[in-house]
Parts: structure tokens; sequence; C-alpha cells
């Protein structure tokens, strides 16, 4: 949808379905936790996963064309032949590195295709960011079938908010692509001049599976990508755990002392 097209509200444009069911996100779940070695041992089991619930939340995705010019300074490193006195009075010669400072410019076209922006504000975004990305490219038409039996939040996130976002995240990732032209070894003082072009935007629904626990009287919440699979989540550190992963550390560091 063009810019110029926007009505309010926005009604979503495409729903994401579900690929992963109940069962196997329970179970992934508890996987999940055991892979985690700071996770206290009976974390997998104390917890419960039958409170998993399934989400549809909005998200806001941005297309765009771009030229982008860049002006930076390319550096080249070199060696020379430094001359100098060890502890004992010897002459010695090192080798120290410099660099050598040039101008350079260059250009990046770059096309931005569904740049996702979360429309939620009621899960953390943080968590959102890693179980990314959602697979765009399978977006059905809106339909109030694919609703039924998940609670589905709408967009708090306004698109006007959720643009400049895209445009924040836009410039990072042609920094990042112009960083990649610039010859030799290092560079500084990178600028970039962005024009965009061609921008149009979706509002749609993705799927989210959600679990808040609690366990030992702290609550903690794991998101499931529920197209992907993808977890991330926060869990409890086992003390003793940690305890004895500091103690083999200084073991090691005394042990390399006294045979040094």
């Amino acid at each position: 949808m063009a810019y110029d097209e926007i009505k309010s509200p926005i009604r979503p444009e495409g729903v994401l379905p579900f690929r992963i069911d109940r069962n196997r996100v329970r179970d992934d779940i508890r996987g999940w936790w055991r892979s985690k070695w700071f996770a206290p041992g009976r974390l997998a089991k104390a917890a419960l996963v039958d409170t998993v619930r399934s989400l549809y939340i909005p998200y806001w995705t941005f297309d765009a064309s771009t030229h982008c010019p860049w002006d930076a300074e390319a550096g080249y490193h070199y060696y020379v032949n430094v001359g100098g006195r060890d502890s004992k009075g010897n002459r010695v010669v090192r080798q120290e590195r410099r660099t050598r400072w040039e101008a350079a410019s260059g250009v990046v076209d770059h096309t931005f295709d569904d740049e996702p922006v979360p429309g939620t504000q009621g899960l953390p975004i943080a968590l959102l960011r890693e179980v990314e990305p959602f697979p765009t490219q399978e977006l059905v038409p809106y339909d109030t079938a694919f609703l039924s039996g998940h609670i589905v939040e709408h967009y708090q996130v306004v698109l006007t908010e959720a643009s400049n976002q895209s445009q924040q995240q836009m410039h990072q990732a042609l920094e990042q692509l112009c960083a990649a032209q610039i010859p030799g070894d290092t560079h500084r003082n990178l600028v970039i001049h962005p024009a965009f072009s061609g921008q149009t935007f979706k509002h749609i629904l993705v799927p989210i599976w959600l679990l808040t626990y609690v366990f030992r009287s702290q609550s903690y919440q794991v998101l499931v990508n529920g197209s992907t699979g993808r977890i991330a989540g926060k869990y409890p550190l086992s003390a003793w755990k940690i305890f004895f992963v500091v103690l083999l550390v200084l073991i090691g560091v005394g042990f390399a002392i006294l045979a040094d």
C-alpha cells in the first residue's frame, strides 16, 4: 500500500498462519530449557507449559528503493621498523603498524523488501527481534477465519511512528552496506546520503506463542515464532552452576600462575 492511500484505522492486509501447533511448542520449550546449561536442572519439569497462549500480533512492513552515495576515508595499514632497547639494554627492532588514509566514495543501490517494525507494545521488543524473521513471503490475504481461537492484538504503534523506525533501520543497514564497499583495511568518517523512492507499507498479523511462567517467585516470558518455531526468552540461572564455573576458572588461573 502506498503512503498516499492511508486510511485510519488501517485494516490488516495479510496474515501469516500458524505452522507450529500447541503440542509441538510445549515440547520445544522444554527442550529449549534443557539446552540452557546455566538454567536450574529441574526447570524443565517444574515450570508449567500448559498456559502457553497463541497470539496474532501486529507488524508493519516497509518497502523502498534506495540510491545511496557515500563518502569516507579508507585506511591502508603498513608497517615500519622502529628501533629501541629491551629491559636489559640490548638494542631491538620491532615492527610498528601505521595507517595511510585516502579519500574514498561510492554508491549503493539497494531495495528493501518487507523491512519489519513491530506494532505491539505488549511484548518485549528485544525478544520479538530474536524470534524474527517472519517468512512474509508466506502471507495470505487477511481473513478472520485464521484468527479463530487466538488472541488478536490491535496495533499500538501508529503508522507514522513505525515509518520513522523503518527509516532508522534502513539507514543503519545502508551504513553497513556502504562500509562493506570501502576499500582498504579500515575506514573512518563514513557519511551516507540516501535517497528513497517507491515507498510502500503493509499492516500484517504474525503468529506468536507466548509463555509466562513463575519459577521461585520470579516471572519470566518465552516467545516462539508460530511460523518458524524460533524461540527466545528469559530463564532463571542456577547459582550453584555459576559458582562451580567461577571456581574452575580460578583454579585454572592459579595453575597457570604456578606454571609460570
